[in-house]
């Protein structure tokens, strides 16, 4: 598909059909990097996105002994106070 660069102040850009912006999933905002020469437009990835599905994914959750076991100190046993 042939696309005209528009002069937008002092950049330029390309518009987008909307099929093309529903075919690829894009919303409102994109992820943009140049690849081998080539400018590729991502959608958005939000903070954690697919986290949910990894924790499923890693099983049940398993009684772990303490990775750094410490001994009460000085501080604990007189100056903390619950």
């Amino acid at each position: 598909m042939r696309v005209e660069l528009v002069r937008i102040g002092n950049s330029r850009g390309i518009r987008l059909p909307k099929p093309v912006i529903e075919q690829c999933g894009l919303g409102d905002a994109a992820e943009l990097h140049v690849e081998q020469g080539r400018i590729v437009i991502t959608p958005e990835h939000t903070p954690r996105q697919g986290w949910r599905a990894a924790f499923a994914a890693a099983g049940p959750p398993r009684n772990q002994p303490e990775l750094l076991p410490v001994p009460p100190n000085e501080f604990d046993e007189q100056e903390w106070a619950w």
